[in-house]
């Protein structure tokens, strides 16, 4: 109706009308579908009958026809507004795979709320970078075993470049005192440590970082920079509470 009293105006050449009408005959849609036809834009019929008027004009037909409707009187649009949302689900995915549209452009076109925050967390921004401790290749477990405690069970290990080699976590502690007994204070944390860790980078989305520690079911991982060096550690726990899951 709207669009009869000056909103056509939006309207350009290039774009596609995508009408929605159970019957097709819908009165209001005769003068929109006669605007539409002589500006040459491509009209898409959502429908349920699909000889009607409007399905005749349109250059895609989507048959929306239902046997009957859920109404008990079989009147009012229930089945068939299913249907019909459930065609609309479909033509916007079918769309957006078109336009190989990425979470990237999703987070600039929905920075707000849940799905915002999930989309533009980034683990640069909850990182813990001023401080983080870490040892080098030639300290021993004894040497681990605060830093461990302190920092939520997880210290990185670093070569003379501060390049990560391996991580050593609480788990590897448990693993080394049953391992070595009594004398596991006296190794090397090289011989504990895991020298393939998960990392991370601080532009790298936080959903990104958050699904890979939980499929390899670890808390967290250090942050490096391109040359491998550690600028920080990312923790599930902040990730979570910043809205990256």
């Amino acid at each position: 109706v709207e669009g009869l009293h000056g909103d056509l105006g939006i309207i350009g050449t290039d774009d596609v009308a995508l009408l929605i009408s159970k019957s097709g005959e819908t009165s209001e849609l005769a003068g929109l579908l006669d605007y539409l036809i002589r500006l040459g834009v491509p009209v898409v019929a959502l429908t349920g009958d699909p000889t009607s008027s409007l399905a005749r004009h349109a250059e895609v037909v989507l048959d929306c026809s239902v046997a009957e409707e859920a109404c008990p009187m079989d009147l009012a649009p229930t089945s068939s507004t299913t249907v019909t949302l459930a065609l609309g689900d479909a033509l916007a995915v079918a769309i957006l795979r078109l336009k190989e549209f990425s979470p990237e452009d999703f987070a600039r076109f929905h920075p707000g709320g849940a799905l915002g925050r999930k989309l533009t967390v980034r683990v640069g921004d909850v990182m813990v970078a001023e401080g983080y401790p870490a040892l080098g290749t030639d300290a021993d477990m004894r040497r681990a075993l605060v830093p461990i405690a302190e920092q939520r069970g997880t210290v990185p290990i670093v070569d003379d470049l501060r390049r990560v080699v391996g991580v050593v976590t609480a788990g590897d502690l448990t693993r080394a005192i049953e391992r070595f007994e009594q004398r596991w204070v006296e190794v090397s944390v090289t011989e504990v440590m895991n020298r393939a860790p998960i990392t991370a980078r601080p532009d790298e989305r936080g959903t990104a970082i958050v699904h890979r520690l939980e499929e390899r079911g670890v808390m967290a991982a250090p942050v490096v920079d391109d040359e491998g060096r550690l600028v920080g550690m990312v923790h599930l726990h902040d990730l979570m509470r910043a809205g990256a899951v």
